[in-house]
């Protein structure tokens, strides 16, 4: 009954092109919807912060788990494809924004906010500037990649003018220590599935298996993966500290003018 639905639904498409209508005209809009909601709720209280993380985090999970069966049925034909195993980078807010909501407010909380904003965001903007990932030959495979990550730039970036991540010295300490952690637990889950069952699985493209991301695929080919994930990680962690500086200068940059606004209207 499963199968017969899910062959119902699996409509193709061809892949639009990158840089085509589709892909602009879809980014250009979802970051501007982001950036304006994320705007209006900058002043949200704590509790309905942690509502909306908590809503965002329900839509990722069914979503995943429609996409999840969507694969099963019609991609991999009654086969798990672990190459689909959601623990990539841009699947951590999945579970960040179910887990966040029960945390007490501390380091804790700030360090998971300062990762989706520095790492998430990072991923969600860099997906639609490379959009292999994103663009397939099924429509529901498609707009389920597109809203996905653009639904990470909306909570990154409601997170970030919000403050509650990324804009203070800390905080890029914190997330990055998280990005580490979370590298060091991918490895771990693509070794045991490679050399445990025999499948091939690369969460976060740390290897085992070649990186398939643009350049990094070549320096895989060319050096073998455990050359590229150490060049990799230090990309992608110094992609997050580039953001972390341009956040923390806007941050700081505010503070001023807002002092100088308050004094004139004494």
């Amino acid at each position: 009954m499963l199968a017969t639905f899910f062959e119902s639904i699996s409509w193709p498409m061809e892949p639009p092109p990158a840089y085509g209508a589709f892909h602009i005209l879809f980014t250009l809009i979802g970051f501007a919807v982001c950036g304006f909601s994320a705007w209006k709720l900058r002043n949200v209280s704590d509790k309905t912060a942690c509502h909306i993380l908590f809503a965002c985090g329900l839509v990722l999970t069914l979503s995943e788990v429609f996409k999840q069966f969507f694969c099963y049925y019609v991609i991999a034909d009654g086969t798990y494809h672990w190459g689909e195993f959601p623990f990539q980078l841009c699947s951590i807010p999945m579970y960040l924004c179910l887990i966040v909501p029960w945390l007490k407010l501390g380091k804790l909380r700030r360090a998971l906010y300062s990762f989706m904003v520095l790492y998430n965001l990072l991923g969600g903007a860099i997906a639609f500037t490379e959009p292999s990932g994103l663009l397939h030959g099924h429509l529901f495979l498609t707009a389920h990649s597109c809203v996905w990550h653009m639904l990470l730039v909306f909570v990154g970036l409601f997170l970030c003018v919000s403050k509650r991540g990324g804009n203070q010295k800390s905080d890029y300490a914190s997330a990055t220590w998280i990005f580490t952690l979370l590298c060091g637990v991918a490895f771990a889950l693509n070794c045991i599935v490679q050399f445990g069952i025999g499948r091939d699985m690369n969460m976060f493209f740390v290897g085992p298996g070649n990186s398939p991301i643009i350049v990094f695929k070549q320096f895989s080919e060319w050096f073998g993966w455990y050359v590229n994930t150490p060049i990799y990680i230090f990309a992608v962690c110094l992609g997050a500290y580039l953001l972390f500086v341009l956040i923390y200068w806007l941050h700081n940059k505010e503070l001023p003018s807002r002092r100088k606004r308050l004094q004139s209207k004494v």
